[in-house]
């Protein structure tokens, strides 16, 4: 938790109230359905909390935005996004059923007015979105086809609409396609090991009428 006050110093009353009880709703509902390694669960906020805010590093959401969280999981990046930034709207799809509880109850628990939650393969969602978040569930390429016809027409953000990743390792290869695409490195951002190889790859994708 010290991280998460470390590195955003301005949260308020209630967020720094929510993101203390996050960790107590992970650990119990980890119990029941295991949707964090062990090792993890120990440092959520390291690996998976602050992994998930790096995103707003490189791009704060506006009040009145839509965000989609694809193969969201137990809930990253999309809950503690939707924490840090509660007048905006996040959408977290997951195929899986179990997973995706696990999300309704945390943010239940977090009396999060933000958040939608959806059982479904990202195929099957409509709508358009400013920015579509996920942390690596499938390679660029593929990721580019599940999300196609899904970017907001008018880009109000400092970068263009468009997919936020966070990934990490060498993605030279796998980015070779994509030209208009940039690298943002977490170790830019956040001291701590873990991030040395963690990326943000920040990839605009144009509106499809």
């Amino acid at each position: 938790m010290e991280l998460i006050k470390h590195y955003f110093s301005d949260l308020d009353d209630n967020q720094l109230l929510q993101f203390e009880k996050l960790n107590e709703l992970y650990q119990d509902w980890n119990l029941k359905i295991n949707v964090v390694s062990r090792k993890d669960i120990d440092e959520i906020y390291l690996r998976h909390v602050l992994h998930s805010l790096g995103i707003a590093k490189v791009q704060s959401f506006k009040p009145g935005a839509s965000i989609l969280d694809v193969g969201t999981g137990g809930g990253f990046p999309g809950i503690p996004l939707a924490i840090l930034f509660p007048e905006t709207q996040f959408h977290l799809v997951d195929s899986i059923g179990k997973k995706i509880k696990v999300v309704e109850e945390v943010s239940e628990g977090l009396r999060l007015k933000n958040v939608k939650v959806t059982n479904d393969r990202v195929e099957n969602i409509d709508g358009q979105y400013d920015f579509i978040v996920s942390r690596a569930v499938a390679q660029m390429e593929t990721f580019v086809r599940w999300v196609k016809g899904k970017i907001a027409k008018k880009s109000e953000h400092e970068l263009k609409n468009g997919i936020l990743y966070l990934k990490g390792g060498d993605l030279t290869e796998e980015l070779a396609l994509y030209t208009s695409a940039k690298i943002y490195d977490l170790k830019d951002y956040f001291k701590e090991e873990f991030y040395e190889t963690k990326k943000v790859v920040h990839f605009p994708l144009k509106y499809k009428g």
